[in-house]
C-alpha cells in the first residue's frame, strides 16, 4: 500500500491517494469481511499510525481517519488529529476537510460518499465527528477501537462524557439505571450504519459455524453415524 504524505503546518495531518478514473455510479461493498478486515488494518498500520506517531510527539491525540473507496478499499484520503492548531481538528473532522478542499476540490469528479466511499475510525468517533459524518454524506463507517477503549486504554474518556452529560436527557419516568443501559447513541439511522472491527470479524465467524451446523443438522437428518448419546 502507497502512502503519499503531504507537508502541513510542520508535519502531515493528512494524505492522499489520488484516484484519476472516473467516479463509479455505484459501487457496492463487495469485499468479504476478512479481506474487509485485513484492508481496514493495513490501512490503519500503514498509513494513519505514522501520521498519527508525527501527531502526538506534537501534542495531538491518538485519533486517526481515512476515507476508502467501496470498491476496492484503496485510500483517498487518510488523516490524524490535529488539534493542537484548533480543539476541532480531530481525526475525522481533520479527514473530512482534506477530502473536500484539497484532495477531491471539484464536485463533479468527487467520489459520493454516500455511494463510492467508506469511512475508518480507528477510534469510535466522538459525538462531534459523528455529526460531521453525517452531514458529508458518508454511509458506512467502521472503526477500531470503541468509546470503552479510548477511556480504559488510552485514558481519554471524554467520548463518553460529552455524550452523557450533554446529549443523553432522562425520560420523565426512566430510572437511573435504566437510562444508564440505554445505548449512547443509534449506530444505525438514517444517515449511516456503525460497525466495530471486532463486531465484523464475530459475524464472519458466525457465519462460518452457522454453516457447520447445517452440515451437523443435516447429518442428523439422514442418519449419519455417530457414538453421541445426546444429538
Amino acid at each position: 500500500m502507497q502512502c503519499i504524505h503531504l507537508p502541513f503546518l510542520g508535519y502531515s495531518p493528512s494524505i492522499t491517494l489520488q484516484n484519476a478514473r472516473k467516479r463509479n455510479r455505484r459501487a457496492p461493498l463487495r469485499q468479504r469481511p476478512s479481506t474487509l478486515v485485513k484492508s481496514l488494518l493495513n490501512t490503519v498500520e500503514e498509513c494513519i499510525i505514522p501520521l498519527t506517531q508525527q501527531g502526538v510527539s506534537s501534542g495531538s491525540k491518538l485519533f486517526g481517519a481515512a476515507i476508502l473507496s467501496r470498491k476496492d478499499l484503496t485510500p483517498f484520503t487518510v488523516a490524524t488529529n490535529n488539534e493542537r492548531v484548533p480543539p476541532l481538528l480531530h481525526g475525522e473532522i481533520t479527514c473530512i476537510q482534506q477530502f473536500f478542499t484539497v484532495d477531491f476540490t471539484n464536485p463533479a469528479t468527487r467520489p459520493d460518499p454516500r455511494k463510492d466511499c467508506i469511512f475508518l475510525a480507528t477510534h469510535e468517533p466522538c459525538s462531534l465527528c459523528l455529526s460531521g459524518i453525517a452531514w458529508s454524506g458518508f454511509s458506512e463507517l467502521f472503526y477500531l477501537f470503541t468509546y470503552e477503549d479510548s477511556r480504559d486504554l488510552f485514558s481519554i474518556p471524554y467520548d463518553i462524557e460529552i455524550i452523557e452529560q450533554v446529549f443523553r436527557v432522562q425520560g420523565e419516568e426512566e430510572t437511573d439505571e435504566q437510562m444508564k443501559k440505554k445505548a449512547l447513541y443509534n449506530r444505525t439511522n438514517k444517515f449511516f450504519t456503525t460497525k466495530s472491527l471486532a463486531d465484523v470479524e464475530i459475524g464472519r465467524l458466525k457465519e462460518l459455524y452457522n454453516g457447520l451446523n447445517e452440515t451437523y443438522q443435516m447429518g442428523k437428518m439422514i442418519g449419519t453415524t455417530s457414538s453421541s448419546v445426546w444429538k
